[in-house]
């Protein structure tokens, strides 16, 4: 038994949880049981907890800086897991890592430029290219259908640079939801064409600290000078403590000429302090929340192995995407022959499940769904039941 209690069933219906509290203005069933949205339904390390009721006891919110202590907290846990050591003149911060990626297509593009993605991946990325009036080009990851598992076509995506000639590429690092942790090797291919062809490189890397045991997890500005020159690594507690609400992220960016670009496209949006126990929970996430967070991961790795054990015995004809990073696990029913409409009835009318469907990944991720497992053993396997008796 470890030291947090991850088996305890949390009611939060009632607290105006997207999760939980939004399934009609989302136009789903109330009675569904929701694991769609990457939001553990889990408390944050009791040590976050205790830095916000501390802060708390003062009774002033007002405006707030990250000072030095803040910067100190973020060289600590980044250099202590990954070896990467930024500087504060890199730091910006924001209230997402999402409102990272739309502000950076907007500071290195132009209405009509083209922005690259590697889909099946986050719907969001697509979202901020569109909304934004840019031009969305594809590199489809490469699905081994009999491995159930996903592969960057190397050339694919040099000749899809080459050709769409997009300023911008919108790296899923790890990916979500295909679960792959990319190795230095991927990634500084995928960097050496980028460079070579004059594209940005932006980093989602909001689910690095979920890497399974086995799985190194590697911070794409590490890889040389020439890499982090051409890049912005986004950052955050937020899904490894549970803090999205708090909306705290934390962007890297090296280039002091592209910082002053990004920066000038927040200020732009009208942002400007970030949230203030945002701060106060990532400094005390980062400072004291290393045990919380190991222990946690240990928890997830179980789940998912029950989830696979679970499946394979009561429902083989779904095969489960072999996990490397991030609580989402990928799963192809295909096999089952159902179209969109029939695979959401499925989920949803019989199974009485909320998650996510894979269409909304693109066009590559139909025939799949997305679960979300960073929930007590107990409601994994309701889940689970459900879902085979609706089989």
């Amino acid at each position: 038994m470890g030291r947090y209690d991850f088996d305890a069933v949390i009611d939060r219906h009632g607290t105006g949880s997207l999760k939980y509290d939004c399934a009609a203005r989302r136009g789903k069933s109330p009675d569904l049981l929701p694991l769609w949205v990457a939001d553990m339904d889990f408390p944050t390390a009791p040590a976050v907890v205790q830095a916000i009721k501390d802060r708390a006891d003062q009774g002033i919110f007002g405006y707030t800086e990250p000072d030095d202590a803040y910067v100190a907290a973020l060289r600590g846990w980044f250099g202590r897991r990954y070896d990467f050591w930024p500087e504060a003149s890199w730091l910006t911060v924001t209230p997402g890592v999402v409102f990272a990626l739309a502000q950076a297509v907007r500071a290195f593009s132009a209405p009509g430029d083209a922005v690259l993605i590697q889909p099946p991946v986050y719907y969001p990325f697509s979202e901020v290219v569109e909304d934004n009036g840019r031009r969305l080009v594809e590199a489809p990851l490469a699905y081994d259908a009999s491995a159930h598992t996903y592969a960057i076509d190397f050339d694919a995506f040099e000749r899809t640079v080459a050709e769409r000639r997009p300023k911008i590429f919108l790296l899923c690092n790890p990916h979500n939801p295909a679960g792959r942790v990319w190795s230095a090797d991927e990634l500084r291919r995928l960097g050496t064409i980028c460079n070579a062809h004059g594209v940005l490189v932006v980093s989602d890397e909001i689910h690095a600290d979920f890497a399974r045991p086995g799985f190194a997890h590697t911070v794409y500005a590490t890889l040389g000078a020439a890499f982090r020159d051409n890049c912005l690594v986004c950052t955050a507690a937020t899904k490894s403590f549970n803090l999205a609400g708090l909306q705290a992220s934390n962007i890297f960016i090296p280039n002091p000429q592209l910082k002053e670009r990004f920066d000038a496209a927040v200020a732009q949006a009208g942002y400007s302090q970030p949230n203030c126990l945002g701060l106060v929970a990532t400094r005390a996430a980062y400072e004291q929340g290393e045990e919380w967070l190991e222990e946690l991961k240990a928890y997830l790795d179980g789940n998912y192995r029950f989830m696979v054990d679970f499946l394979a015995r009561r429902a083989p004809q779904l095969a489960v995407v072999p996990l490397e990073s991030t609580y989402l696990v990928w799963v192809d029913c295909r096999a089952l022959g159902l179209d969109d409409a029939g695979l959401t009835e499925l989920v949803e009318g019989k199974a009485k499940l909320w998650l996510d469907m894979g269409y909304v990944f693109g066009e590559a991720g139909r025939g799949f769904i997305r679960f979300n497992i960073a929930c007590p053993r107990s409601v994994l396997a309701r889940a689970l039941d459900q879902l085979t008796a609706a089989l």
